[in-house]
């Protein structure tokens, strides 16, 4: 069955319409993003200036890890020997290296995985590790409360000794007998023995998360220019063509 002049005329209306809704969509689910990283931003500088959490006084839920987000922590405990672990193929300045992840054990009996810095990557032998120190006794670190180190792709199921791609939080866990707390610490300054720091050499420029919203008020713009072009090309092809070509 064809289809009349008058049906073509409401189909090809219809899909305008329908294109001009999903791009408006899309322009205003872009707004919505910028908005989010405006609020993450605006929250990451409201918890990095709020007091220092110590050690009864951080995240035991992931509920409240997420409300303590970004906030600055001062922890004292015992780092856990032997369950170092060095996360492969991570950059600072631009450089690849490890991020060295050490748990340290508070004095409740479980213990907070501290991302305790940035490492150069031996550039002739890649299984070498850097040598910092880990010492016994008590330790004061100095830092903020942070997600758990992100995941990068990987072939297989995670390694289990020190160099590692990713850690599982569970499966770290389970396999070095701790309790650990549902977030991590990014160490901002070097451990403190006896109340002297010590250098370790480590880096420690962390990436900040990103709230780049130029680039969605970009993608917005975009969207809109989308749907703007469908409406000028139905009124062109739909009303004014036809009316020039009968006049």
């Amino acid at each position: 069955m064809q289809m009349t002049v008058r049906q073509r005329q409401w189909l090809v209306l219809l899909a305008a319409l329908l294109g001009m809704a999903v791009m408006a969509r899309m322009g205003l689910w872009q707004l919505d993003r910028a908005k989010q990283k405006l609020a993450l931003q605006a929250e990451i500088t409201e918890h990095g200036q709020l007091p220092a959490l110590g050690n009864d006084s951080l995240a035991r839920t992931p509920l409240q890890a997420d409300e303590q987000a970004y906030r600055p922590v001062t922890l004292t405990g015992h780092w856990v020997p032997g369950a170092t672990v060095f996360l492969d193929n991570r950059q600072m300045r631009g450089r690849p290296g490890f991020f060295m992840l050490t748990p340290l054990r508070l004095a409740s009996g479980d213990a907070v995985l501290v991302q305790r810095g940035w490492a150069p990557r031996d550039q002739l032998d890649r299984t070498r590790l850097p040598s910092v120190p880990t010492p016994e006794g008590e330790v004061r670190v100095t830092g903020r409360v942070a997600p758990w180190p992100s995941r990068l792709t990987q072939l297989g199921e995670d390694a289990s000794g020190p160099i590692r791609q990713n850690l599982d939080r569970d499966a770290f866990a389970a396999q070095q007998g701790l309790a650990l707390r549902p977030l991590s610490v990014q160490a901002l300054a070097p451990m403190s023995l006896a109340g002297a720091p010590q250098d370790d050499g480590l880096l420690r420029d962390w990436p900040q998360p990103a709230v780049d919203v130029a680039k969605h008020y970009g993608y917005a713009s975009q969207w809109f220019v989308f749907c703007a072009m469908i409406a000028g090309l139905y009124v062109w092809f739909q009303l004014i063509r036809p009316r020039r070509a009968q006049a």
